[in-house]
């Protein structure tokens, strides 16, 4: 049965999807089943899978709202291990029509239940807010994994983010628990990267990676040939650091990789 984990931060720009997009690549390529489930709107990790999101037949909309099956909007992508169940605009209404739904919480939960069984690692890639969706991915979820941009709001919204899940522990999913933190757009060189670094090992001292993601061209550039970074240019700095994160996060879930790419 898969691990499931919601890749989440209300915060817009932080990595969260290119954290999504290249945790599960470098996972895939390591010999572990992969589902990288898209919940954002904005549906960037379809595209930076290389998938046109203007062609579904099907998205997690249709998951989310029309009970349609996992299995018949799921995608074989080209990447190795690493299939996709993908997002379009569609999504964006979403959160008015669930709200009215029986169990509204449940949905995404409900609708992954005939694929858990299919993967070592599920991760769902949460839209920037704490709506009903992302209410869903935590319920859902067996842990979070929270990317933060090294700035003073982070830090804002990290307490915010805090009080959502105590919340969601306690009315909707007790087993939910921290994965871990990650430190992206990493500067060593700026004063407020490493007084923020600080204030985070206070507050999560055994949580918090020892790999960070540095500022990097390529993991820009990536997305737009809809391409994880390791497989657009695996010698780049971007590509050896998602590379060092995905053998930590494995470390610390207690696997060895089969393979390395």
């Amino acid at each position: 049965m898969a691990k499931i984990i919601s890749v989440v931060n209300q915060k817009g720009g932080v990595g969260k999807t290119t954290s999504a997009v290249n945790l599960a690549a470098c996972v895939g390529a390591k010999g572990l089943k992969v589902l990288l489930v898209d919940i954002d709107p904005q549906g960037n990790s379809t595209s930076g899978l290389g998938v046109n999101k203007r062609a579904l037949k099907y998205s997690t909309y249709d998951l989310l709202v029309n009970g349609t099956n996992a299995s018949e909007a799921l995608i074989h992508t080209e990447f190795e291990n690493v299939d996709l169940l993908p997002a379009n605009i569609n999504l964006a209404g979403a959160e008015i029509e669930i709200v009215m739904m029986d169990k509204r919480e449940n949905r995404l939960k409900m609708a992954l239940s005939s694929v858990v069984d299919d993967y070592d690692f599920i991760f769902l890639d949460c839209p920037p807010s704490l709506g009903i969706i992302t209410l869903n991915a935590l319920n859902a979820s067996d842990t979070l994994l929270v990317p933060i941009q090294c700035e003073y709001y982070a830090l804002e919204g990290l307490a915010q983010l805090m009080n959502t899940v105590r919340q969601v522990k306690r009315l909707y999913n007790p087993q939910l628990e921290f994965e871990g933190v990650l430190i992206t757009m990493f500067d060593g060189r700026l004063n407020l990267t490493n007084q923020v670094v600080r204030e985070i090992k206070k507050v999560f001292p055994k949580k918090l990676y020892f790999t960070t993601i540095p500022r990097n061209v390529t993991l820009s550039e990536a997305p737009s040939h809809g391409m994880p970074v390791i497989y657009y240019d695996k010698r780049s700095k971007g590509a050896e650091a998602y590379e060092d994160f995905a053998n930590e996060f494995l470390k610390k879930n207690g696997i060895k990789p089969k393979k390395s790419k």
